[in-house]
């Protein structure tokens, strides 16, 4: 049965000089115990221990590294947030443009179009509900002039509504033989649809993580990505291997192959630089940076 009790900011901060934590102010350490809960600093400082049982702390460790690993995290998902708002948005516009032309306005509630029914109808039950609550205006009007149609408003309206998430499984449950699921690939550099459905949900699941405060920083990301064996677009010369999926690296560089076709001329380059420039106790390797990775052809680009 578990029976630990909760402690004050006070124990707290006693807790961690007595594990060895180097704490040269209590009174920020308060502020910021006060702020952020001492389990969610825990996912900072546990790479900082040297025995995990016992929580012992290696020598200088110091509770300001702790918060500055913190902030860079923070600031590192805002910056991917942003980046992947560029890419949801250019991924809608497609996914409307391309399928409203080549089949109609209410392509997304086509069962034939699609591969996995089931799916599809979770997708729906979810725009619905997205649809329902929503005070947006244009939908509120459509629903009024149009209340005998049983449809969803058409995708241009529809659509605007849906997650990163959402438009992710969209295209990746479009049958391999529609020919807009090949035409948006190649637009992103892709190729074909074989590839981009695994970039989505990838960019999907880091997303997440990003609008729920969640840490990216020295995280093992679950799932894979399917990676071209010769872009067409600036790429990185040493292939990611396939053990090195679970580090931010490989993901961070198929955003930027995205975002240099959306956003040309884009400094995400000089951000992400910036960033590490700024707290430099951070190391690169944690994210699984490589070396120099500033200086290939995707990141000059």
């Amino acid at each position: 049965m578990f029976e630990k009790k909760p402690t004050t900011i006070e124990q707290q901060i006693a807790l961690l000089k007595h594990r060895g934590l180097n704490i040269e102010s209590e009174k920020d350490a308060t502020h910021y115990l006060s702020h952020i809960s001492y389990y969610r600093l825990g996912e900072y400082w546990h790479c900082m221990q040297s025995e995990k049982k016992n929580h012992t702390f290696k020598p200088e460790s110091k509770f300001s590294d702790v918060i500055a690993l913190y902030c860079f995290d923070r600031e590192l998902r805002l910056l991917i947030f942003d980046t992947i708002e560029k890419l949801e948005i250019s991924l809608r516009t497609k996914l409307i443009y391309h399928l409203s032309h080549e089949f109609d306005p209410w392509w997304f509630q086509d069962f034939t179009l699609f591969t996995d029914n089931l799916a599809l109808v979770k997708t729906l039950s979810s725009l619905e509900e997205e649809i329902t609550r929503t005070k947006d205006s244009p939908i509120k009007e459509h629903f009024r002039k149009h209340k005998d149609d049983g449809r969803f408003p058409p995708a241009w309206k529809t659509l605007e509504h849906t997650s990163f998430g959402t438009l992710s499984k969209l295209y990746g449950n479009l049958r391999n033989t529609i020919e807009a699921k090949d035409i948006i690939a190649k637009e992103y550099g892709a190729v074909n649809h074989t590839y981009l459905p695994s970039w989505l949900q990838s960019i999907a699941q880091i997303r997440n993580y990003c609008a729920h405060h969640a840490r990216l920083w020295n995280r093992n990301l679950p799932g894979t990505v399917k990676l071209l064996p010769k872009p067409p677009f600036a790429w990185v010369k040493e292939v990611p291997k396939q053990h090195e999926f679970q580090k931010l690296y490989v993901h961070l560089c198929l955003m930027k192959y995205l975002l240099n076709v959306v956003t040309p001329g884009n400094r995400l380059t000089e951000k992400l630089e910036h960033l590490f420039e700024k707290y430099p106790n951070v190391d690169p390797d944690a994210l699984g940076m490589k070396p120099k990775w500033q200086k290939e052809a995707l990141w000059k680009s």
